[in-house]
């Protein structure tokens, strides 16, 4: 049997993406062991995760404020954040 262990994450959102969420960020738990995977989890929860996160959106994604592609490995205690490929500041 194959157990899933769930790790507790903290998600950062930015731009549109944050104005689409309502929040900055939440702590969140998981069972993604990757980013893509979790962007997936995300989307699947629906509301305004399933738009703002959607594979129709191009966005980019750090982990631990590192820019990183959809294989990266999520870790325990892991900061990911969400952000369109063009910010302003």
């Amino acid at each position: 049997m194959v157990t899933f262990t769930r790790m507790q994450i903290t998600l950062k959102y930015f731009a549109s993406i944050r104005e689409t969420m309502g929040m900055g960020g939440q702590s969140y738990e998981t069972r993604a062991k990757t980013l893509g995977q979790l962007r997936d989890e995300l989307v699947q929860s629906g509301g305004p995760a399933a738009q703002a996160l959607g594979r129709d959106r191009v966005l980019r994604m750090a982990l631990n404020q590192n820019l990183c592609d959809e294989d990266a490995d999520l870790t325990p205690g892991a900061e990911v954040a969400f952000f369109p490929p063009v910010t302003g500041g």
